[in-house]
């Protein structure tokens, strides 16, 4: 059984964890190794620290095992850069490998589309890296393909791909059907 809740300041070590093991796992392979081994959680602890106890209005969501570990969280808020007629933006879901496939994104992701909706927040964007394989994930859900954009990270140049859902309500539906399919 998991668990997905709003978090609270509690959670900043475990979400901080997750949040580098999962770059780790993830970007293996399409970010240089040594920038993903030189990431610290301790750094990312106090970035989380500080983010829970500034932003507590941001819609930050944890899913936790059976023992109560942070497994997976998501993060949404205000889309950022106002290129878009987007008011909504999910800025990252990062889950334990060993947790991928069993549904946690999608929860996590419903919960906090939900979030959102109560803000009176319509549509929704979200960047992803190309080559990273959990692009699938997005993609699954219908989304519209608004522009790709080169950036450099640990010195190689990456291209991100921007998705959009102009009806949070409509996406709220596919989400729910999808939990629905088990």
């Amino acid at each position: 059984m998991m668990n997905v809740r709003k978090a609270n300041r509690k959670d900043a070590k475990g979400i901080a964890h997750v949040h580098v093991q999962s770059w780790r796992e993830t970007y293996k392979g399409i970010i240089n190794q040594d920038y993903l081994d030189s990431l610290d959680e301790d750094k990312r602890y106090h970035m989380w620290k500080e983010s829970l106890e500034t932003n507590g209005d941001q819609p930050l969501f944890v899913a936790e095992n059976d023992a109560g570990e942070i497994i997976g969280f998501a993060s949404f808020g205000k889309e950022r850069t106002k290129k878009f007629e987007i008011d909504g933006e999910l800025y990252a879901i990062y889950i334990l490998a060993e947790f991928k496939g069993k549904k946690v994104g999608t929860k996590l992701f419903l919960a906090g589309v939900q979030e959102l909706l109560r803000q009176d927040i319509k549509s929704l964007l979200v960047w992803v890296i190309s080559n990273n394989p959990s692009k699938r994930f997005y993609e699954s859900f219908n989304p519209i393909k608004v522009k790709e954009e080169e950036f450099r990270i640990a010195g190689e140049e990456l291209i991100e791909v921007a998705y959009s859902w102009n009806d949070l309500n409509a996406l709220k539906t596919s989400l729910v059907s999808s939990l629905e399919d088990k």
